[in-house]
C-alpha cells in the first residue's frame, strides 16, 4: 500500500504541523541557544541544527537531530535518532501522537537527540 489507507494520501508532511513542531521545539531543555530547522521529509519531518556542543561536528556544522515519520497504515508516528558514528537513522520508537514525540524531544532525558 506504500503509506496509504484505502485511497487516502499520507497527510504528512504539511506546513501546519511543520510550524507546530518548530514552535514546540522552542520549549526544549537542551541547546536552547541554537535554532533548529524543521524540513519536510518523506511522510514526515527532518529536524536539523547547528552542532554547538562540538560533540558530533567539531566545526559546529549542521547535524541531524531527529526524523519523524507518520505511518498512515498504522496511524502512528515513528521517531528516529541519528547514530552519527555509523551515519544511520535508528528507530527510537513508535508513538500514538505528535505531541508525545514533541514532549520526548523537548525533554530528551537520554540525550539521544540533542547531543
Amino acid at each position: 500500500m506504500n503509506g496509504t489507507l484505502a485511497g487516502s494520501v499520507n497527510p504528512h508532511p504539511n506546513e501546519l504541523d511543520r510550524k507546530r513542531i518548530e514552535r514546540a521545539l522552542e520549549q526544549r531543555k537542551r541547546y536552547r541557544y541554537v535554532t533548529p530547522e524543521v524540513q519536510p521529509y518523506e511522510n514526515g519531518y527532518l529536524i536539523q541544527s547547528s552542532c554547538c556542543s562540538r560533540n558530533i561536528d567539531p566545526e559546529g556544522g549542521v547535524i541531524d537531530i531527529a526524523k519523524l515519520e507518520f505511518d498512515n497504515d498504522r496511524r502512528c508516528w515513528w521517531l528516529y535518532h541519528k547514530d552519527h558514528e555509523i551515519g544511520h537513522w535508528i528507530r527510537h520508537g513508535e508513538y500514538p501522537s505528535l505531541p508525545v514525540i514533541l514532549d520526548l524531544l523537548n525533554q530528551d532525558p537520554d540525550r539521544r537527540f540533542w547531543q
